[in-house]
């Protein structure tokens, strides 16, 4: 269930924006189109001529990206399609946060641990993922047409539907009241219709008018006060933030941001949601060994693979500028390189606790807001069963024995995956996030697994989910690595400032000669943290902010998001 809008059929369209905001039809699609800086990006990506041009004195010069998530290699791809030479250094694993996990016992059988369900809005991040020819299928979100039943049950009380319509009437009303709610607070209406028009002049009015209000809003306080949530009672609020509507329950974010909220639902990222057939994992590993065609200065067959003998350097241990003006890139065992580029995609918090970075590459408020970033944990458990017996039908009640379950239990979210009938299938038994992720952190993977089970078995009893396991689960919390510490980024009230120092950051000109050439990217540094559109936008961004260092430009026709931030960027709350 989402928020339903009703635009008019015939919206006024605006003239565009420096050449990226056209008039669209009414049923354009609504896009990622962040207010914070409303930048096409995948108009950016689709310019026949590319992203901006490299003297050829410069082919082959070599760049650091730190870190082979998402972020680093969309900036590393498309810094070697310019004639640079990207060297990638990664700790761990390439992927990041987009990692698959396989059962040992069917390799085939996947568990995405971090990002699993992409919105179709995010149409950056859709961009490589059409351009590698990855499959995608819609993820089986609650009540989503991909699912064919879901049981919500809060306090006790066990609801079954289908689909939407089949809910009582009380769930209904909660919808219409968040459907007010930001309707009346944040003009969530008008917000779309200009998003999807692309109309960046509307945008901005409507989202710098609304920041001074709402910058030291939580999200609860936001609900709390609207007048359809007071008028509906604080019952409809629990509800709310204990199954919500999209994805599942809220309350984890309640002490967050408002702002935070807004960019979801006003870019639908909540919504219609699809997963990478395979596992999202499989998106960087196309990255790193594809070969794309047309690029300056490397023969046809170079990829990122090919450019590091197959493999990434290690970790990195130090950064600092060296005595020629280099920055130095140490790694852990104590090789030693100098760039005149270099770009950081890890955790913004690694800077400080996991790699020693010179204090003055960055000006004292940068690092402020660095340290002050608020990470959400986030936790799940998945177990791999012979088939996908929750289609069985009860005999007694014609429904399916197991659905997907919204729940104020332990487990709040149990997802049910599966390739079709007599094949291995996933459950995954828990997702959560925030304190009800740190519940699971001491705990072993089996200790999470009989809990679940548990839970499961008052909501659906008599139904013998553990006989259909098979093979060891798998589980994560992710701010128990210590190469993450930490799911993703969620603003508290108060921190739209050091968002815009985060963000802003590639674009370098006011900054000292000893503070330029090292820049920021990843999805903590985006206004759409969390979101994997995030964290391609940022890697684009320090794409722009690298070629304007080393001396290159934009192509003609086709300003880069540094080019418009002046006039697109986030505002000044100073």
């Amino acid at each position: 269930m989402t928020i339903a809008t009703e635009l008019p059929t015939e919206p006024t369209p605006r003239a565009g924006d420096a050449g990226i905001s056209q008039a669209t039809p009414a049923d354009a699609p609504i896009t990622m189109l962040n207010p914070d800086f409303p930048f096409s990006y995948d108009h950016y990506l689709a310019h026949p001529d590319g992203l901006a041009v490299i003297p050829p004195e410069l082919y082959g010069t070599e760049v650091a990206v730190i870190g082979a998530g998402l972020s680093g290699l969309v900036t590393a791809y498309e810094l070697m399609k310019l004639g640079l030479r990207p060297v990638v250094y990664e700790a761990d694993q390439i992927g990041g946060r987009l990692r698959t996990a396989s059962f040992p016992s069917a390799p085939g059988v996947v568990a995405d641990l971090g990002g699993m369900r992409f919105p179709v809005s995010g149409k950056a991040f859709y961009h490589y993922v059409e351009l590698l020819g990855l499959d995608t299928q819609e993820f089986p979100n609650p009540l989503a047409p991909a699912t064919s039943s879901t049981v919500i049950e809060l306090a006790g009380q066990k609801h079954y539907a289908a689909t939407s319509a089949e809910l009582p009437e009380f769930f209904h009303e909660v919808a219409a009241a968040w459907k007010a709610a930001v309707n009346d607070g944040a003009a969530f209406q008008e917000m779309q219709e200009a998003i999807r028009v692309r109309d960046t002049k509307r945008i901005k009015e409507l989202w710098n008018g609304l920041l001074p209000l709402l910058d030291e809003q939580t999200f609860y306080g936001f609900i709390a006060a609207s007048t359809s949530f007071k008028d509906a009672g604080f019952a409809h609020r629990e509800a709310f933030g204990q199954v919500g509507f999209g994805t599942g329950g809220w309350d984890t974010d309640f002490p967050n941001s408002i702002l935070e909220i807004l960019r979801v639902v006003y870019t639908d990222a909540d919504d219609q949601h699809r997963l990478i057939t395979g596992g999202a994992q499989r998106l960087p590993e196309a990255l790193w060994h594809h070969a794309p065609s047309g690029m300056a200065h490397w023969p046809e067959g170079t990829s990122l693979a090919s450019l590091h003998s197959g493999s990434p350097r290690g970790a990195v241990d130090r950064i600092e500028r060296g005595a020629d003006g280099d920055l130095m890139v140490r790694e852990r065992w104590g090789r030693e390189t100098g760039y005149s580029a270099v770009v950081t995609t890890c955790q913004s918090w690694l800077l400080s606790t996991r790699i020693h970075t010179q204090e003055s590459l960055f000006p004292s408020e940068l690092w402020t807001a660095i340290e002050r970033s608020h990470y959400m944990q986030s936790s799940k458990t998945f177990v791999m069963v012979d088939r996908p017996f929750w289609k069985d039908i009860d005999p007694e009640t014609g429904r399916e024995v197991l659905s997907m379950t919204l729940t104020d239990r332990l487990n709040r979210a149990t997802y049910l995956l599966d390739d079709g009938p007599d094949k291995p299938a996933v459950i995954l038994l828990s997702y959560t996030w925030n304190d009800d992720a740190l519940k699971w952190l001491s705990l072993s993977a089996e200790e999470r697994v009989r809990l679940m089970l548990h839970s499961l078995e008052q909501i659906y009893p008599g139904v013998d989910i553990a006989s259909h396991i098979v093979g060891q689960p798998i589980t994560v919390s992710w701010e128990a690595d210590p190469n993450f510490m930490g799911a993703f980024k969620a603003n508290l009230p108060g921190h739209y400032r050091y968002q815009q120092r985060l963000f802003t950051h590639f674009k370098q000109d006011k900054l000292p000669e000893s503070q330029r050439g090292i820049f920021l990217a990843g999805d903590d540094v985006s206004f759409t943290a969390g979101w994997a559109e995030g964290a391609v936008t940022t890697g684009l961004n320090a794409v722009w902010g690298v070629v304007n260092h080393l001396g290159g430009s934009s192509v003609a026709g086709n300003p880069g998001p540094g080019d418009l931030l002046d006039e697109l960027g986030p505002i000044s709350l100073d």
